[in-house]
């Protein structure tokens, strides 16, 4: 007998069976209308294009600089969660949080954000360079620390 418990009513679904014979509703043409590009196999046209025309993004001026690719994504992790998981007097570091689940990325830069709780706790930061203003005056209020490395 299998332990596993069956999935929910719907959750299956069978395939859409196209291009059998009429009376299934989906024969004929199967879904794709009468003739015409998009109608062949294969047939379509790329993203962008404008039935000939000169496509939009080539017509648009390209100027200026765009900082996106050099864009650094740093986490979030906010002071209410972190008091939540760890313990007064703790040592919190990227490797502490990982082990914690509250950051997934090991390389993305950490900020620690202001408490949305009053915070009751005092904690070592080591390691961890970014913090809110009101995330750093909690922390120093509390008499918790702020080492680089």
């Amino acid at each position: 007998p299998s332990i596993i418990s069956p999935p929910p009513q719907g959750a299956k679904r069978k395939r859409k069976r196209l291009g059998r014979g009429p009376g299934s509703g989906q024969g004929c043409q199967a879904g794709k209308g009468h003739k015409g590009q998009k109608a062949r196999s294969g047939g379509g046209v790329r993203t962008g294009f404008i039935g000939g025309a000169m496509p939009l993004y080539m017509r648009l001026p390209k100027r200026g600089f765009s900082n996106a690719p050099f864009r650094e994504k740093g986490v979030i992790v906010d002071l209410g969660k972190i008091q939540d998981k760890f313990n007064a007097g703790e040592r919190i570091d990227r490797k502490s949080l990982l082990e914690k689940g509250l950051i997934r990325e090991k390389k993305a830069p950490v900020k620690i954000l202001g408490p949305g709780t009053d915070l009751t706790k005092a904690f070592n930061f080591v390691g961890i360079t970014r913090f809110s203003r009101s995330a750093k005056k909690a922390i120093e209020e509390k008499g918790g620390t702020i080492a680089e490395s």
